[in-house]
């Protein structure tokens, strides 16, 4: 069975090493979005960041909808952590994520680690 986005999954990951190499862990999330922003940009990655999703019960729009951290080709959600471990509740944030905005993949990236970790979330 193919690998869903192998090739962009391939330089999403190569960006957050470069990113993890570059600064290590020890910071907020908000400083891996910032660095993740220019890596992609550099590496001609298109992306949203903070991209809106709305959810939908009962066939109506509720008035709280989440906020993906990246939308990478229009196709991938990215979830950027900076925690000992990709723990199951971010996995299962993730997945709701995906059931929400109808996408298939997802990437949980952690950079609160020695070593950089990411993990794939498929529906």
């Amino acid at each position: 069975m193919p690998i869903l986005f192998k090739e962009e999954s391939f330089k999403i990951i190569g960006a957050c090493y470069e990113v993890h190499t570059v600064l290590g862990h020890g910071f907020i999330e908000a400083v891996y979005k910032d660095a993740l922003e220019i890596e992609f940009t550099r590496l001609g990655i298109p992306f949203t960041r903070e991209k809106p999703y709305t959810i939908i019960y009962k066939e109506q729009e509720l008035k709280h909808y989440f906020f993906a951290d990246f939308v990478v080709y229009d196709s991938i959600i990215l979830e950027v952590k900076t925690s000992g471990n990709i723990i199951d509740p971010h996995l299962k944030q993730t997945l709701n994520y995906l059931k929400a905005s109808g996408l298939k993949l997802s990437i949980v990236l952690n950079f609160g680690k020695p070593s950089f970790e990411s993990q794939r979330v498929i529906i």
